[in-house]
């Protein structure tokens, strides 16, 4: 036998002898050393090049390529790489044959080797794409020409069932998608491809062929776009999580900027997979049930606020998310088209409102260019013919209740007016200004302007101008009485006013940035220091409480001396910041018996009669001075508090009194409701007719909270939707219980339901509660409640479906949401006004040192038989590689780090050799990270999961699917690609 040099000499003498494929296999194992391997000779491409010499194909070479195909001599992206350099498509044999070769594998493509020979196996892949696709075009061109049209019509068939039969498979679609982030240029060369054959479909006159060449295009152009298909949920027509996101909203953060509701509603819309009309309807819902089940008064202006003005405001940038802007006014009339017909939702509404507010909201909207005109016209005559027939309240009542929808769409426009007055100059016309607030104080307007400007985003620059005019009450210059009194009245009603917006929308709107840093304006540092709020207790013996001596002496005199307040000259500021110091002297005096009870009166009615603010000052510090005394020591402070509240009606009290005083007594009531119940002390604030704190005191006093909490959740949960004042209850119990109580009690009741749909529509609902703290909800339950339950085997039975399956979605939206809107860093003011509670630090529970297993690694160890694999160094947070250090999150946040424990856990969940309720709640949760996939989005919770997981997860039947492998990995990292690319190749 002679002496080889090379393969080609090889293959040549082989095919003089004639011998036959094992002849050729066993002898040209013996021509070349051992460990040889036939891919690096590149073994397949020799043999095709020799075999493709003559006008058509050598079968004996060819059948050496089929042996070393079956033998597994050459991989198939060698194969496939071989075939796609052949590109003289006019030798129709050759490319019969080349076709033929591809048929012995491609519907059965594997490759078990290292992931770089997977990626390998990706590339060959596209590139036999692109040759097939210009094959393709090459027999469609040829066409044309018909005297060749019956000999090219079984060439392009026989491509273009090779090109279906590659392309039909989702594996291959998927290896072909990885192949496409890993080399862009290849895809390009794909896409000219495509397009050639695109342009000469049209050529080819046999309908099935051209259905075919039709089907094949679409296919390829499919491959980009293959993870961003996700079905609508079209068997269902309530979503009560929207309606209680909504009415959380409208009952919790009028103020709130609308961007994040609207990223929350978006991201709800998409773990639920809702369709835009019955989503868009489910808002109105919300927003009609908030109109008719809102307690009368203020928080009635707030709910028509927002249904009127917020709402719109939130479609218009829905919009910009929903795809096409067409479509989007369509799913708007349709979504009114569904609530037109829940007439007696609407007729409830119209008769609490007093008008046709479904006419008033779709005018709206229709001005927000959310509607045409056209279908705004029909859907107003629909609903008019249908109110004919609407049960009316009797026409004498009716006279008396105006409309608040309208009173709201018309203070909207005023609120601008009213700002823009504000900007004056204060000090050339102050009569003039004293006439715009007067004309605010009356009957509800106040209370309808503030509405309009907190839905409107205007609250803070409202409180702003409120805060520079009492500033600028501080410039005395030689006055008379008429601009003393004038004065005396732009303090008293800009102080009120920032009081009662602060006690209604929440302290945190009155921010001051006009002036100078450092300096912070009178109303401001009162409100900090001296107010007294839900939660914050304040300490009578602070230095802000002791003013200079000389002057509450000066001020004490005065109170004491006179028959009425001067005003000449005086310094509000500064008899509000000394009235305290002042009540407490008089205090002792009457307790010592120095002053009678008359005098006392005499000073109170001094107190409050010119201006409120003094007595508003005074209550809030015997407010912090009653919680210091004992029960036998209250009488006389509560006493004052009495005379204080009760106004005075005598002749000589300033313009707008009986104004004023109704805006005092709504303050001092905010001020004195947490005392007073402490105290069981009863304090009789002059009624206005409307209840001024409905949600005060919910929880009933000898009942255990977590009762409480039960019977709440368990009626919600039989109505199927939260209401505002469940909303209330749950709020305060978060409050009172704290976090890790409210979430460990609600899974406790998730995990007791056992029917499906019940289990289902209790985590609809719990994640609607838990958005009242998103973030610290979403820690504990992902940072505590879940470890304890994978890893505590006596409780691995509540695990079970339904509520395992439960609440592994749960665990799942909490995570996703949580994640999305805190890189935003999206707190709410009511809940960074939480007091933040850390049941564990962090930090200790799960630490970043390598060296160091973290509390939960030893947690986990102490269940595993071989405990050295997962208390091991090289099983915690860095050697875990996973995309998220690719990316470099950064692991001191709090969130980053329990995800990235609670993928640890399931990684070594998956690859324990016991298996039980656990490692099916961790497929769940897996699955269920799929559904809520936001596609080609990098910041998925799914960048925390070790790469070494994927191999495990696809062990499982339902995570098999090339489509899961790729939506589960990150491949816009190289890494994440071979990943995928290894277990796709290997399914």
């Amino acid at each position: 036998m002679m002496k080889v040099v090379n393969l080609k000499q090889a293959i040549l003498q082989a095919w003089k002898e004639r011998w036959s494929d094992y002849q050729w296999a066993i002898n040209i194992k013996k021509f070349f050393p051992k460990g040889t391997t036939w891919d690096i000779l590149n073994l397949a491409e020799a043999l095709l090049e020799q075999a493709m010499i003559g006008p058509s194909p050598n079968p004996l070479l060819l059948s050496y390529l089929k042996y070393a195909i079956s033998s597994q001599m050459v991989s198939y992206s060698t194969v496939l790489m071989a075939i796609s350099k052949f590109d003289d498509f006019s030798r129709d044999l050759c490319i019969q044959s080349l076709l033929e070769i591809m048929d012995m594998f491609c519907d059965r493509l594997s490759c078990r080797g290292k992931a770089e020979e997977c990626i390998g196996l990706c590339r060959a892949l596209m590139s036999a794409l692109n040759w097939m696709l210009r094959c393709a075009a090459f027999y469609a061109e040829k066409m044309k020409e018909p005297l060749e049209q019956e000999a090219v019509e079984s060439q392009l068939e026989m491509c273009l069932e090779r090109l279906l039969k590659v392309l039909g498979s989702t594996k291959n679609r998927a290896l072909i998608h990885i192949a496409k982030l890993e080399e862009a240029p290849s895809w390009g060369a794909v896409e000219q491809s495509l397009a050639k054959l695109g342009d000469n479909v049209g050529h080819i006159g046999n309908n099935v062929l051209r259905n075919q060449a039709e089907e094949c295009v679409g296919l390829v152009r499919s491959i980009p776009t293959m993870l961003s298909v996700h079905s609508e949920q079209l068997n269902k027509t309530g979503f009560p999580t929207v309606h209680a996101v909504v009415l959380l909203e409208g009952t919790m953060n009028l103020t709130g900027e609308p961007q994040p509701l609207v990223e929350q509603l978006m991201m709800v819309k998409r773990m639920q997979r809702i369709p835009s009309p019955l989503f868009i309807l489910e808002i109105w819902k919300a927003c009609f049930v908030g109109l008719i089940e809102s307690p009368e008064g203020t928080d009635e202006l707030k709910w028509t606020a927002f249904t009127f003005l917020k709402i719109p405001q939130v479609l218009v940038k829905l919009k910009k998310y929903i795809q096409g802007e067409k479509d989007f006014t369509e799913d708007v009339n349709c979504a009114f088209e569904f609530l037109l017909k829940l007439t007696p939702l609407l007729d409830k509404a119209d008769q609490r409102c007093n008008c046709d507010c479904t006419s008033l909201l779709v005018q709206e909207c229709s001005k927000q260019g959310l509607l045409s005109e056209d279908n705004m016209n029909n859907l107003v005559d629909k609903r008019t013919a249908d109110r004919e027939n609407a049960p009316r309240l009797k026409s004498a009542e009716n006279a008396n209740i105006q409309p608040n929808p309208g009173l709201i769409l018309r203070a909207e426009p005023t609120v601008t007016n009213i700002l823009k007055t504000m900007d004056s100059d204060h000090s050339k016309s102050p009569e003039g200004l004293l006439g715009v607030l007067g004309h605010m104080l009356s009957g509800k307007s106040l209370d309808l302007l503030l509405a309009a400007a907190a839905a409107t985003g205007k609250l803070k620059s409202f409180a702003q101008k409120f805060i520079k005019l009492n500033e600028f009450t501080k410039q005395i210059n030689v006055e008379g009485s008429k601009a003393a009194s004038v004065r005396a009245l732009l303090f008293d009603i800009s102080f009120l006013m920032l009081c009662h917006v602060a006690q209604t929308y929440g302290s945190e709107v009155i921010v001051w940035e006009a002036g100078p840093p450092g300096e912070v304006p009178f109303f401001e540092t009162w409100m900090q220091t001296c107010m007294p709020e839900e939660g914050k207790i304040l300490n009578p013996e602070h230095p802000c409480f002791r003013p200079d001596s000389t002057k509450v002496e000066s001020l004490v005199a005065l109170l004491n001396n006179s028959s009425e307040m001067k005003l000449v000259q005086m310094k509000w500021q500064e008899a509000c910041l000394s009235i305290s110091a002042a009540i407490l002297e008089i205090l002792n005096a009457w307790e010592n018996g120095v002053l009678t009870f008359e005098s006392v009166q005499k000073i109170t009615d001094n107190i409050k009669g010119k201006v409120c603010s003094m007595a508003v000052c005074a209550v809030a510090w015997l407010v912090a001075h009653v919680r210091m005394l004992g029960l036998d020591e209250r009488e006389k402070s509560l006493q004052m508090i009495r005379q204080l509240a009760t106004p005075l009606f005598g002749e000589n009290t300033l313009q707008f009194y009986s104004e004023r005083v109704v805006i005092m007594s709504s303050i001092l009531e905010h001020m004195c409701a947490d005392v007073l119940q402490q105290t069981a002390a009863q304090v009789k604030f002059p009624s206005t007719g409307v209840e001024t704190m409905p949600y005060w005191n919910l929880l009933p006093a000898k009942k255990p909270i977590k009762e409480v909490l039960t019977s709440v959740f368990s009626k919600v949960l039989e109505k199927g939707w939260v209401d505002s004042r469940s909303i209330h209850i749950f709020d305060t119990l978060l409050h009172m219980g704290g976090v890790y109580w409210f979430c460990n009690n609600l899974v406790k009741e998730l995990l007791k339901e056992t029917r499906k749909e019940h289990a289902m529509r209790a985590v609809e609902l719990l994640y609607s509660i838990f958005c009242l703290d998103m973030q610290q909800l979403t820690l504990t339950l992902l940072g505590h409640i879940l470890p304890n339950l994978l890893t505590d085997s006596s409780k691995w039975h509540m695990l079970m479906d339904p509520p395992g399956k439960a609440l592994a979605k749960l665990s799942v939206w909490c995570a996703s949401s949580s994640y999305s809107s805190h890189n935003k860093g999206q707190a709410s003011a009511w809940q960074r006004k939480r007091h933040r509670e850390d049941i564990e630090d962090y930090i200790s529970l799960f630490p970043l040192d390598d060296t160091q297993p973290s509390k939960l690694m030893r947690l986990l160890s102490s269940n595993e038989e071989d405990t050295s694999i997962l208390s091991s160094p090289n099983r915690t947070m860095s050697s875990s590689l996973s995309a998220s250090q690719l990316h470099t999150v950064s692991m001191r946040d709090p969130l980053n780090r329990v995800l990235a424990n609670l993928f640890l856990l399931i990684s070594s969940i998956l690859g324990a050799k016991t298996a039980g309720t656990h490692t099916q709640f961790v497929q769940w949760f897996m699955e269920e990270c799929v559904e809520c996939l936001e596609q080609g989005s990098r910041g998925s919770i799914l960048q925390f999961m070790p790469f070494t997981m994927v191999s495990e997860l696809v062990k499982a039947p339902t995570m098999s699917s090339p489509r899961i492998v790729l939506a589960i990995t990150d491949l816009s990292l190289p890494l994440g690609r071979r990943v995928a690319a290894k277990a796709i190749a290997a399914l």
